[in-house]
């Protein structure tokens, strides 16, 4: 594993040059709207020399999958602009879709000529996601689609979109709903930013009248919409998480270098902390995907957001001055409690679906 350590680190070393070396650190959750072109164009890159799509079949082990995102984190390369392609709708239609819709959809996934981005929550179904109303309805070769999502990340930058939508007229909750695949670039479709506390709009409105989409583009069959929604879910939380708590142990270090003395006991906290997030990583990379994922999200989304407050704190009263690193990520992070599934859902799923206790 080393020697495959060392390929990656000196491949990195190599190509994070010229142009591309100007991307270092750059982009990621809050911060998606930056050099987002030449981001594009990297993650192009990497898919032209086989960094693409490493979890899929035939691609790297489980062990290679961690040590290539440790060593993208260490180099500090840029943000990848297309985590919902490759890290969830791709693993789902590995899964579930059509020999016909795998040929159509994985090759352009892998080689980043086509963007995604997730339609699952709605004004009134955020964390309650069984809740959706968008509707389609199927009227001959083709579904038309009426309804909103809201809190769709990069929408605006994306080719394709999942939607999660009921598709049985009168049903209820879970029952009902249909995984439709549908193109972005149609007149039934409008986007709005949302502006967020950081002053930026990464996430969005998306808007449904009348858009539609072909009919063989449901993923599994009608009706089995949430199984195939909760599958999506799953993949959330893999081996890219290893890079993210590199990137986490990063924001730390820097921290606790500049850290007055009675912090000492917190920052001690948070790094004793993280290290069992990597360790229950590293411990259910093998696990199918399951409610047990949701134990990862409870964690490492309050761990962050008190990391935020933990560098305001060190800062003192320059955190107040606007723009600054640390106030940014303090300001981003009350979102990494909610989105993804907030806090109050993953407490649910632990409790109904690990622990077998009663609603």
């Amino acid at each position: 594993m080393e020697s495959f350590r060392r390929e990656v680190r000196e491949w990195l070393s190599a190509n994070l040059v010229g142009e591309f070396a100007e991307l270092r650190g750059l982009g990621g959750p809050g911060r998606e709207h930056e050099a987002f072109e030449g981001r594009l164009r990297w993650h192009r890159h990497l898919a032209a020399h086989g960094w693409t799509c490493l979890g899929w079949p035939g691609g790297r082990s489980v062990e290679e999958q961690v040590v290539f995102h440790e060593e993208y984190a260490e180099a500090d390369a840029p943000a990848k602009v297309d985590i919902v392609g490759e890290g969830l709708l791709g693993p789902t239609l590995i899964a579930f879709g059509t020999e016909e819709q795998k040929e159509r959809f994985l090759p352009k996934i892998r080689s980043l000529d086509e963007l995604w981005c997730q339609g699952y929550s709605e004004p009134g179904a955020g964390s309650d996601l069984a809740s959706v109303q968008t509707k389609a309805t199927l009227e001959g070769d083709r579904w038309v689609i009426d309804g909103q999502k809201i809190w769709t990340s990069n929408a605006h930058y994306s080719d394709w979109i999942f939607v999660l939508c009921r598709t049985e007229p009168g049903s209820q909750r879970h029952h009902g709903l249909s995984y439709l695949l549908v193109p972005m670039h149609q007149p039934g479709i409008e986007v709005r930013p949302i502006r967020q506390l950081t002053g930026t709009s990464e996430f969005n409105e998306v808007f449904f009248d009348g858009a539609v989409t072909a009919r063989e583009n449901v993923v599994g069959q009608p009706g089995e919409g949430w199984k195939i929604a909760m599958a999506t879910l799953g993949f959330e939380r893999g081996t890219a998480m290893l890079g993210h708590q590199v990137g986490f142990r990063r924001e730390l270090d820097a921290i606790m270098a500049g850290a007055p003395d009675h912090l000492r006991e917190k920052l001690t906290r948070a790094w004793l902390e993280l290290h069992v997030m990597r360790s229950h990583t590293l411990r259910t990379l093998n696990d199918e995907p399951g409610p047990e994922a949701s134990v990862l999200k409870l964690f490492w989304g309050g761990w962050h957001r008190r990391l935020g407050e933990l560098a305001m704190e060190s800062l003192g009263p320059e955190s107040m001055l606007d723009g600054t690193q640390w106030q940014r990520m303090f300001l981003f992070s009350r979102a990494e409690t909610i989105y993804g599934g907030s806090d109050e859902i993953q407490r649910e799923i632990i409790a109904h679906r690990v622990l077998g206790l009663p609603r």
